[in-house]
């Protein structure tokens, strides 16, 4: 029987909902931060968690950023997941009568239409799924929670009005982490490879780095940067490319960017997502 994925948040969460869309019937596994989703896979607790790495809207997850490269952790998978914010209310309650809704900061700054239409109060609460759960246990038909639909279920709330984000492409790509490497072949089609690296400290270092990728004609998903160690001099850089580090071109690309780099690290050899196409 396949192993549990673990996910930070509450039950209903998005990360929740991720985790049920990509591996229907498995069981998953709420933890009350990412590190404790580490943990629970390298315990036997989970056999994979599901962590958010950007968002379409908001952006990256630097929390993930920072914690994958040293969480023991391999990449295995991908998956992208609609955010679709419903505005939640108990049994009996109407959009009329309501006076205050409850989520997360970042999903209320993704529902400001229909905050200013409704002429509601947004409160700020830890997390989408907790507001539902919060709003539930009120039993207050003035409140309302910006949750999932997942969440309406879990709690017994109602769906008032389903699809309230202003934009309508918001989707949250999560990393599919396992306790051990899963690398395909070299000659499977469609992967991808994410790895950190960081380049030497010497004049145009990363301009140089970097060529290998065009030279090669290896397309680069994306490169992020961001500070390690609390040094201003001291940046990592994050990479997603296609391809398959023993295939011909990005072989001699990883080459190219080793010579002016001092350290790289593969993070996991995977399936691109069908989402990309």
């Amino acid at each position: 029987m396949a192993g549990a994925i673990a996910f930070q948040g509450q039950p209903g969460a998005y990360s929740d909902l991720a985790c049920r869309t990509a591996f229907p019937g498995r069981t998953t596994l709420p933890c009350e931060t990412f590190e404790h989703a580490i943990d629970s896979v390298h315990a036997g607790a989970a056999e994979l968690a599901m962590l958010p790495c950007e968002n379409s809207l908001a952006g990256r997850v630097p929390d993930i950023h920072a914690l994958l490269p040293e969480s023991g952790l391999s990449i295995v998978g991908e998956h992208f997941q609609r955010v679709e914010h419903c505005l939640l209310g108990v049994p009996g309650a109407t959009i009329a009568g309501l006076r205050r809704v409850h989520s997360h900061a970042v999903a209320l700054g993704q529902v400001r239409r229909i905050v200013r239409e409704l002429a509601v109060q947004p409160i700020i609460e830890a997390d989408t799924a907790g507001a539902a759960q919060l709003v539930a246990e009120w039993g207050r038909p003035q409140d309302a929670a910006i949750a999932s639909a997942l969440a309406a279920e879990i709690y017994g709330l109602h769906v008032l009005r389903a699809n309230v984000e202003d934009e309508p492409h918001n989707t949250t790509r999560f990393y599919i982490a396992a306790a051990a490497a899963r690398v395909p072949p070299p000659d499977t089609p469609g992967l991808m490879t994410t790895f950190v690296f960081r380049v030497r400290n010497v004049p145009a270092a990363l301009y140089k780095a970097l060529g290998g990728f065009a030279t090669n004609g290896v397309n680069m998903a994306k490169l992020e940067s961001y500070m390690v160690g609390g040094h201003f001099t001291a940046t990592q850089f994050l990479c997603d490319v296609d391809g398959h580090p023993e295939q011909h071109a990005l072989r001699l690309a990883l080459e190219e960017l080793a010579f002016f780099s001092r350290e790289i690290r593969i993070l996991g050899v995977y399936p691109a997502s069908p989402f990309r196409a």
